[in-house]
């Protein structure tokens, strides 16, 4: 069992997007963080967490149950309905990553339970 915290963070001024990711499994933690392309934050939702599931993929490829926490309601909700007016591809694309793992629990949290990828996707963020 591991779970999988993503979140995005714009920079208006430069319309720049970025990507903070944090995985936590057996009490080990592993923080990531991207810069990325989007057309909006919304958008930069859906790759934060396409980033992260791809890395999951990748680095946890036997995990059997994954609890996915976003503070994006429209990623959630999205997810659970399956279908996304404005993001059906990049749903898709998500949704397809998801398969890979025989259970993904998504979950939306507050802002402020989602801190540690909200620091790292703002770190991200500044460092470019």
């Amino acid at each position: 069992m591991l779970k999988i915290y993503t979140d995005a963070a714009t920079n208006q001024k430069n319309h720049t997007f970025a990507a903070g990711i944090l995985i936590v499994k057996n009490q080990q933690q592993t923080q990531l963080k991207y810069d990325i392309s989007a057309t909006d934050n919304h958008e930069a939702e859906f790759i934060a967490a396409i980033h992260g599931f791809n890395y999951l993929i990748k680095n946890f490829p036997d995990e059997d149950l994954v609890f996915f926490y976003s503070d994006s309601k429209i990623l959630i909700d999205s997810l659970e309905k399956q279908y996304s007016k404005s993001y059906s591809q990049t749903l898709a694309d998500l949704l397809a990553l998801q398969e890979n793992f025989p259970i993904v629990i998504n979950n939306w949290i507050s802002d402020k339970e989602n801190a540690g990828a909200h620091t790292l996707a703002i770190q991200a963020l500044h460092e470019h």
